[in-house]
């Protein structure tokens, strides 16, 4: 791979501007080298009406969109696609990945509410699918993730997801946080 394609690579990948001694450690380069592929790429992308510019910040690296591309980012993040999900979605969208094949009433009793409509949403999305019919009576349908829910998590399979053990407090944590919605238990004074 060129090194001014390695670059671009990285620089597309990172959350925060890549000081130039960094990169020129990674391509293995002199650090005046690496200066003029930044400033050689920073040419090219301008030279080529590129969609994004480079720029040197806060001692640093990094991509940028084009300015002149507002408009167009605006109405982009305003479709239906690009939209975050809600946390009542993020929250069906966990009793699903976790409990798959799951029908809406059983992702219902466990969020306490109805998740219908943040069903209805993931199916939309391409996260969730029909997995199946429930045997039985009724024979309600069954969601479960699609491969779209895997590539956005950057898993290759459901197993690959966190254990849920990592996240539950302890049962005394529980215990506390319940108690008060326990119906009240007779005192042991009281006479019948």
């Amino acid at each position: 791979m060129e090194p001014i394609a390695a670059v671009e690579a990285m620089l597309f990948v990172a959350e925060e501007p890549i000081p130039p001694g960094e990169i020129a450690e990674v391509l293995e380069l002199p650090l005046p080298e690496t200066e003029d592929l930044l400033k050689e790429l920073a040419e090219c992308l301008t030279e080529r009406h590129s969609g994004l510019v480079l720029r040197e910040i806060a001692g640093g690296w990094r991509l940028y969109t084009r300015p002149e591309a507002l408009p167009f980012l605006e109405r982009y993040a305003a479709s239906a696609r690009a939209t975050r999900l809600s946390k009542q979605a993020l929250e069906t969208l966990a009793v699903v990945a976790y409990r798959q094949p799951v029908s809406r009433a059983q992702v219902s009793e466990i969020r306490g509410v109805d998740s219908e409509h943040a069903l209805r949403t993931l199916e939309r999305r391409g996260l969730i699918d029909e997995a199946g019919r429930a045997p039985g009576a009724g024979q309600a349908l069954l969601y479960g993730t699609t491969p779209l829910f895997l590539e956005k998590l950057g898993i290759r399979a459901v197993e690959d997801l966190p254990p849920l053990a990592d996240h539950i407090p302890p049962a005394e944590v529980v215990d506390t946080l319940e108690r008060p919605f326990r119906p009240e238990e007779p005192s042991s004074d009281s006479r019948s």
